[in-house]
C-alpha cells in the first residue's frame, strides 16, 4: 500500500464525523435545513460560499446534478454558509466529546498530549498539501484554524481529504470516466454495489446502463458487466495518479512524521470504526482493516 493510501485510511474516519453523526443532522435541522443530504451539501459546500449546484456538481464530481440541484440553492435560503461552517464545527465538537468520553479504554487512545501532537503534525501535513488546480482543499484551507486541538485535527483531516479528492477527481477526468462511469468501474473492481451508489448519488438504471454500455464499446467492461483487463489497468492508473498527486505533502511532511501521524491518528480511527460510525459498505469506498 502507498504511504498517500495508507495516511488516507488512517484519516478519514475523524475527517468523515461530520458526515455520519448525528449531531451534524441536529445541527443543520437547528438552522432550518431540510434533510440529510440538504445537510450535507450544504455543510461541505459551504467553504466554496453560497455557490450553485453546478459548481458542486462538478467539483463533488459523482453525485447526479439533479440530487444536488434539489438541495442547492435553497440550502442558503435557510442558513449562510458562515452559519454552515460554525455549525459544523460545532456538531464536530460535540460528536468527538461523545465518541472520545473522558473514560477507559478510550484515555489511551485520545489523551490530551496524543490529540495535541496530532494535530500540530496534521496541521503541518495540511499546510504542506499541494491546492493548486484543487478548489474543495483551498476553499477549507482558506478557513481560520480551530483552537481546540481536537477540531483542528479535524480541520487538518479535511483539507488532506479534500486535497485528495480534487486530485482523484483530475485523474477521472485524465481517464476519460464520467460521474457515474467513475461508479461503475468502481463497483466492478470489488467497491460499493450499484446499490449503494444509486441510494446516495443517484443515478438511475438507464443512466448506470448506459455508462456500462460506454464502457464495454471502450473494452473496458466485459459482457457481464466485469472489468476487463484494460478496465482494470485503467482502473488502477486512476487509484496510482491519486496516489502520486496525494503524496506530494506527505513527502514534503517526511516519512518520520508522516508514520507518526498515522500510528497516533489510526487507533483512533478505529474507535470510531469499532462504534459503527461509517457504515462497512459505504459510498467512499473505503475500506476498514
Amino acid at each position: 500500500m502507498t504511504r498517500a493510501r495508507r495516511m488516507w485510511k488512517a484519516l478519514e474516519p475523524y475527517h468523515a464525523i461530520t458526515y455520519f453523526s448525528p449531531e451534524t443532522r441536529r445541527a443543520t435541522d437547528a438552522l432550518g435545513l431540510k434533510g440529510g443530504w440538504m445537510s450535507y451539501f450544504g455543510c461541505r459546500a459551504a467553504p466554496l460560499g453560497a455557490v450553485g449546484p453546478e459548481l458542486v456538481a462538478a467539483t463533488f464530481y459523482n453525485f447526479h446534478p439533479a440530487m444536488v440541484a434539489r438541495s442547492l440553492p435553497d440550502a442558503w435560503t435557510y442558513a449562510t454558509p458562515e452559519q454552515l461552517l460554525d455549525a459544523r464545527l460545532t456538531a464536530v465538537d460535540n460528536a468527538v466529546r461523545r465518541l472520545f468520553p473522558d473514560e477507559p479504554p478510550y484515555q489511551t487512545v485520545w489523551s490530551g498530549e496524543a490529540v495535541k501532537r496530532a494535530a500540530e503534525l496534521a496541521r503541518r501535513a495540511a499546510e504542506l498539501a499541494p491546492v493548486a488546480g484543487r478548489p474543495i482543499a483551498a476553499a477549507n484551507a482558506a478557513l481560520e484554524w480551530p483552537d481546540e486541538p481536537h477540531l483542528a485535527l479535524w480541520h487538518a483531516t479535511t483539507i488532506l481529504r479534500e486535497s485528495r479528492g480534487d486530485g482523484h477527481v483530475a485523474a477521472l477526468v485524465a481517464a476519460e470516466l464520467s460521474p457515474c462511469q467513475a461508479l461503475v468501474t468502481i463497483s466492478a473492481a470489488g467497491g460499493p454495489s450499484k446499490e449503494v451508489f444509486q441510494l446516495n448519488r443517484r443515478w438511475s438504471d438507464e443512466e448506470w446502463t448506459a455508462a456500462s454500455d460506454d464502457l464495454r464499446s471502450r473494452g473496458l467492461l466485459d459482457a457481464d458487466g466485469a472489468l476487463t483487463d484494460s478496465g482494470r489497468a485503467l482502473r488502477q492508473q486512476v487509484e496510482d495518479t491519486t496516489d502520486a498527486l496525494a503524496d506530494q505533502g506527505w513527502r514534503a511532511l517526511g516519512d518520520e512524521h508522516a508514520g507518526e501521524l498515522h500510528d497516533v491518528v489510526r487507533p483512533m480511527s478505529a474507535v470510531l470504526m469499532s462504534a459503527g460510525l461509517i457504515p462497512a459498505d459505504n459510498p467512499m469506498a473505503m475500506r476498514w482493516d
